[in-house]
C-alpha cells in the first residue's frame, strides 16, 4: 500500500530591489542592496514591485508588477560581503596598485506576503 504524501506549499513571492529578483517566503532573511533613507533596526520596510505570488497553487504572475502586492519586511541592520582584492600590475615599469572593496548590504527579515 503506498500512501499519498500531500505537501503543504509554503507561499513565496518574487520581488524586485536594487535591480535584482529574490524569491521570498515569510521568515526568509536575505542581504539587499543598500536601502535609501534613515533605517533603525526593526523599522518596517515595504516592497511594492512583486513580479509573482504564489498561495496555495494559485500562481499569479505580474506584467511586469501585481498591482496592490506588497511584501512586508523588518530591517534587521546592515551587513557586509566579502573582502575583494583587486591587483593591478604592470611588468617592467615599477607600476603596481592594489585596492580592497567590500559592498555594504541591508540585511531584512520577511514577515509578510
Amino acid at each position: 500500500m503506498e500512501k499519498e504524501v500531500q505537501s503543504q506549499a509554503v507561499p513565496f513571492a518574487v520581488i524586485e530591489t536594487g535591480g535584482k529578483q529574490y524569491k521570498v517566503a515569510v521568515g526568509d532573511v536575505l542581504d539587499v542592496e543598500l536601502l535609501g533613507g534613515e533605517l533603525n533596526e526593526g523599522d518596517d520596510v515595504s516592497f511594492d514591485k512583486v513580479l509573482l505570488t504564489e498561495t496555495n497553487g494559485d500562481t499569479k504572475i505580474g506584467t511586469p508588477y501585481l498591482a496592490g502586492v506588497k511584501v512586508s519586511a523588518k530591517y534587521v541592520g546592515l551587513a557586509a560581503g566579502p573582502k575583494i582584492t583587486i591587483v593591478r600590475y604592470q611588468q617592467k615599469s615599477n607600476r603596481d596598485r592594489k585596492q580592497g572593496h567590500r559592498q555594504k548590504y541591508s540585511r531584512v527579515e520577511i514577515t509578510a506576503i
